[in-house]
Formats: structure tokens, sequence, C-alpha cells
């Protein structure tokens, strides 16, 4: 790039405010990005200044993103924000949606990093929007690989590795080697998360390899520095320590990505602490500290202040110890606190998104109508100065196509009020949820907490705690499961996809996941299937279905008590019953247990505390796989659910 640009300065026809030549320093400057950042502003800034002379769009808009972008890596926001906000409008002015799909990435990823999830997903989602416009796959791969980062982000593996199953259909499209190996490489800090290392070094190896062929030395530092991350996981010091410096020796010549830095400091920190060089753990803990709060890196201050508690009580300096202990628990407070709101969020602003689409769409519909008025008053008026008799005619044929017009509209209201209605159904019972269900045992959780942190109980008194907390926790997981496996249902329609499944496998995966639960109340489960059914259904829904009926049936069978699975052939299809010898029901709870607008919470023989979601989820989910759901019970004697889907009748089934 450099050797081309000087190439073109030496020409005789040289034009510094030439657009060739601005886009050429335009280019530099992404090049200097992560390796100079002080050469890429200079850059910028002249071809800033060329492309404002001649009325040069495109180059003042990529002019004022890498401004922006030098600003926002210097972590200041308050110069960097005015900066993309220009170059967005801008480019939406002169409809130039290349540029303006690039700013709206470049911003999702800035509101990520800050833990502005909301605003992030926002964002993604109108990019997704204009890229599938104009069919561009490079950055539909980018911002839906956006999406599963925010969702990783909230421990949500399963959604994130949904939108990396989307991400990698469109990698293979593009073709683009380095493209598929920064997807690999995400997903490699994905897996590591969620403690699959087998996967995260498949992965991240194949994603280095890349790298070090086409030499792209940042993301090289990032996959490299996630290497280490994942041996550190480990406690395999030594080759988490290697890494490390491998990633370290980029960050010394040849990049300048301070997010990342924070990250390989801080790992090489704890690898130290782990090594017991304490001296060195301490200086790399203080440089991530340093840079975390000089570019604003709220998660960054929380891991290293975290790190350097830990050092300081190590080394007996309590006072030191106090002082980055009371930093991390406020910093950690506040970022709990702001994640919980944005889980739920991502819910909220997807609707929220999607209302003001159907808005804008039916302005702009109202618009042409508008002007559609206006062309057939003119028309009317011409024809009536011509010829009466053509007026009248041409009257009639006016007057048949409003009436249809007026026909269509009156049905697309019908059908919108419907979606509102839906919505604000939807809406009531979410957050009648959140407030019942999740509001109470979280406000245990922080109460007892609070005491703790006071000192009106002891650390004694607080480890007694510790069963009721888990539990509290455990009830809370489960009903954001379902809660987010049911919203997700609501707002977008979750696509059934049936194949081949071995329902044994779901059901021992599941009595192996509650097994403690029921182990903890003495409760037996037998597992009374034929010899390995096969049924043709979405492995993931009926895996719902299962899991809530067996959770169920635990909740409501009394300690000692017995629970049944098993099934029978009947007409093309698997019978499938979840049968316990609990407390039962009666005929009244049997009719309203299913219906949409239950959300009746209801105890446990332990007073286990339930949301009413979970049945309504699996009628959902039964009827979405052709199937049928009921329930037969007697009080004090016991119930059994059943529930039908298909039977896989050969090796490769077409889905109806």
């Amino acid at each position: 790039m450099e050797l081309r640009l000087r190439r073109l300065e030496s020409t005789n026809r040289f034009n510094p405010k030439d657009s060739t030549h601005i886009n050429l320093l335009l280019g530099l400057a992404r090049v200097y990005r992560f390796h100079d950042n002080e050469r890429l502003y200079d850059v910028a800034q002249k071809a800033l200044e060329y492309s404002s002379e001649i009325n040069y769009n495109y180059g003042t808009i990529k002019g004022l993103e890498a401004v922006a972008n030098y600003y926002y890596d210097k972590g200041d926001r308050k110069k960097s924000m005015p900066l993309f906000k220009e170059a967005l409008q801008l480019s939406k002015d002169v409809e130039d949606v290349q540029s303006e799909i690039s700013i709206l990435n470049t911003l999702a990823q800035n509101y990520s990093f800050e833990g502005n999830y909301a605003e992030a997903l926002n964002l993604n989602l109108k990019g997704i929007d204009l890229a599938k416009q104009i069919n561009n796959l490079k950055m539909l791969s980018v911002l839906n690989e956006n999406i599963a980062g925010l969702y990783a982000d909230q421990k949500d593996f399963k959604n994130a590795l949904m939108f990396y199953d989307t991400v990698q259909k469109i990698n293979r499209k593009v073709g683009n080697e380095i493209i598929d190996a920064e997807t690999q490489s995400n997903m490699a800090s994905l897996y590591r998360d969620a403690k699959d290392y087998k996967n995260a070094i498949f992965n991240i190896n194949r994603s280095i390899n890349t790298f070090e062929k086409y030499k792209i030395y940042d993301w090289l530092a990032y996959a490299y520095e996630v290497k280490g991350d994942i041996y550190l996981d480990q406690k395999k010091y030594k080759w988490a320590l290697y890494w490390y410096d491998q990633s370290n020796m980029l960050f010394k010549d040849e990049i300048e990505d301070n997010r990342i830095k924070i990250q390989l400091m801080n790992g090489m920190a704890k690898v130290y602490y782990g090594l017991e060089k304490d001296s060195l753990s301490l200086v790399h803990a203080k440089k991530g500290l340093e840079i975390s709060q000089k570019i604003k890196s709220l998660q960054g201050q929380i891991d290293c202040s975290e790190t350097l508690y830990k050092i300081y009580k190590k080394k007996g300096e309590n006072e030191e110890a106090l002082a980055y202990l009371e930093t991390f628990k406020t910093l950690s407070d506040s970022l709990f606190m702001d994640k919980n709101k944005q889980s739920l969020s991502l819910l909220e602003t997807k609707l929220e998104y999607q209302q003001e689409k159907k808005e804008l769409i039916e302005a702009n519909q109202a618009a042409l109508a508008k002007q559609r008025n206006y062309i057939y008053f003119s028309v009317i008026v011409l024809l009536i100065l011509s010829i009466i008799t053509f007026v009248v005619r041409r009257s009639e044929k006016i007057q048949k196509k409003l009436n249809r017009e007026l026909k269509e509209k009156s049905l697309a209201v019908t059908q919108r009020e419907a979606q509102l209605h839906e919505i604000n159904k939807t809406n009531t019972k979410l957050f009648s949820i959140i407030g019942h269900d999740l509001r109470g045992p979280i406000g245990g959780l922080q109460s007892i907490l609070k005491m703790f942190t006071d000192g009106d109980i002891s650390t004694k008194e607080l480890v007694s705690y510790i069963p009721k907390l888990k539990s509290d926790v455990d009830n809370i997981s489960f009903t954001l499961n379902n809660l987010l496996s049911w919203g997700m249902n609501q707002l977008n329609g979750v696509i059934t996809k049936p194949k081949r499944v071995s329902l044994s496998t779901l059901v021992v995966n599941n009595i192996q996941l509650l097994s403690e639960i029921a182990n903890n109340k003495s409760v037996k489960i037998i597992n009374q299937l034929p010899d390995n059914p096969r049924i043709w259904a979405d492995n993931h829904q009926i895996d719902i279905v299962i899991r809530n009926l067996l959770s169920n049936a635990i909740k409501f069978t009394p300690e000692n008590g017995l629970i049944t699975v098993g099934a029978e052939e009947k007409a093309g299809m698997w019978q499938i019953s979840v049968r316990d010898t609990g407390v039962g029901m009666t005929q009244e709870m049997q009719e309203s247990i299913f219906k949409d607008s239950s959300n009746i919470t209801t105890y446990g023989t332990n007073n286990e505390k339930g949301t009413g979601l979970g049945l309504s989820l699996c009628k959902e989910m039964v009827h979405k796989n052709n199937g049928e759901i009921w329930v037969e019970s007697t009080p004090r004697k016991g119930t059994t659910f059943y529930f039908t889907v298909p039977k896989a009748l050969k090796r490769y089934q077409n889905a109806s």
C-alpha cells in the first residue's frame, strides 16, 4: 500500500486531491489501525481534508470513520461517537449503503464492548436488513457473528451456536479463508467459555494456521491469546505462558490493540500467579488495569482488580487487597445488574425493532397512497376537460380500484390489530413472569449477600445458606432457559427442523441432568422405553418438552416417590408418557394448565417454585412437531402426561 502511494506521488501528473490518491490514503489508514495509531490519525486527517475540498463523499465518510476509530481506540468516546454518527448520516444522505453497513457494524461492536448489548443488537439487525438488500454476504457473515458474540457474552451458548451455524453457511458461500478463520477463532473463545476444550483447540489451531499463512497479525495476536486462555482454564500454566508470549511479541513488534492487550496482560498475570511468580504476576495485572482505566474498559478493570486482590491477599498486604476487592465488588455489581437488564433487553430490542420497521413501512405506504390520490385527481380533472363520456367511464374504473384498495387495507388493518394484540399479550406474560418468578429469588439472594457484606451474618452462617442459594439459582436458570426459548418462539417463530432423533438419548440425557434434584428428594426415575425408539422431530424442541415434564414430575412427587418414562407405538406415532406418584390435580386444573393465558405459579412437595410457563411451552413445541399433548390425573394418587410425535419410518425422511 505504501509502495503504491509513493509511486503515485512520484508521477508528474500527481494531484493530492485526486480520488485515487485519497483512496490509497484511506487504505493505508486501515492498515495502520492496530499497528501505528498515530500515523493512522495523520493519514486519515489528510484524506478527510482533501475529500472535503473536492466534495468527495466516499472519502469524507471513510475519513470520518477512520478518525473516529482512532479516538475510540484511545478510549475517548466523547470525540469518537459524534464522528461515527456524522459519517453514518452522510452515508444515508448520499445513499452509500456499503458505507452505512460498515459504520453500523463498527458502532455495534463498540456498543457491545461497552456492554450496551441492546443498542448493539439493534444496530446489527439494521445492518443485516441492509446487507440482505444488496446481497453483501461478507457483511451478513460479520453482523450475524456479532449477534452470536452478544449471546456468548450472556453465556447463552445454544443461541450463540445457532447464529454461528448461520455464519458458517454464509462463509461457505463467500469462500474466503481469512473470514472463516476469524469465525473459528471467535468460536474457539465460545467453546472455551463453555468448557468444551476439545472443540476450542480444534477451532483455534485451524484459525492460527490461516492467520500465520496470510500474516494477519492483529487476528493472530488474538488467536494466540485465546489459545493461552484455553490452557490457562485447564491450569496448564507453562503452555498458557508460551502462547501468551507469542501474542505479546506481536504486540511489541506489529500491533496496537488495547482491548486484546488487557486480556493478555491479565491472562499472563494469572499464569505467573499459578506458577507462584507473584512479582511478575503483579506487574502484568497492574499493566492490564492501567490500560483498562485508560480506555474505560469496565470488564477489564473487574478482571484485573480481582487478580490484584488475590496477589495482595497472598502476600499478606491486607490493606491493598481490601482496596482492590472493594473495586472488584463495586464494578462487578454494576456490570451484573447491567447484564441482567441486557439479557432481557435483547428480546425487547428485537420486538421494538420489528415494530419500528412496521411503522416505517406503514408510513411509506401512506405517503405512496397520498401521491397516488393526487395523480388520480389530476387525471380526472384533465379527462373532465376533454370528454365527459370518457370521464364517467374512467371514474367507474377508479371507483372499483379504490374499493379494492379499501378492502385490502381493511384486511391489512385487521391483521395488524391481531398482531399487536399478540405482541401485547406476549409482553404482558413476559413481564408477569419476570416480576413474579424471577424478582423474588433474586431479591432473596441479594438480601443474603447484603447481610453478609454488612456483617449481619458470619461466614459460617452464609455457608449454611448455600443449599438454599443453589436451589434458587437452579430455579432461576431453569426459568430463564424456558423464558428465552418461549420468548424467541413468540417473537420470531422458531423454525422446526425435523430429523431422525433417538428418543432414548433425549430421555437418558434429561434423567442424568435432573438426577441430582431427584436424588435430593429420594425420587426414583425409571426408564421403560422400548429398545432404541426413533422419532422424526426437532431434537432441541422435544428435548425442552421432556426436560419440563420430568422437572414437573420431580417437583410434584413427594419423597421416596416414583417416576416412570415409557413409550408405545400408535398409528405411525410414538406416544410418550411421564407418570408420577405425586400429588395429582383436580379436573379444573387439568383443563387450564395448557392454556396460553395461564400463568399460575405452583409449588412442589418441597415448596419448589414454578412459572406456569413450562407446560405452555411444551404444548407449542409438541404442536410444531405434528403431535398432541394431554394429561390424566387423580388427586393424591399421581399424574401422567402424554404426548405424541411422528415415528421415523426410514433412514432418510423428507419434512412434510
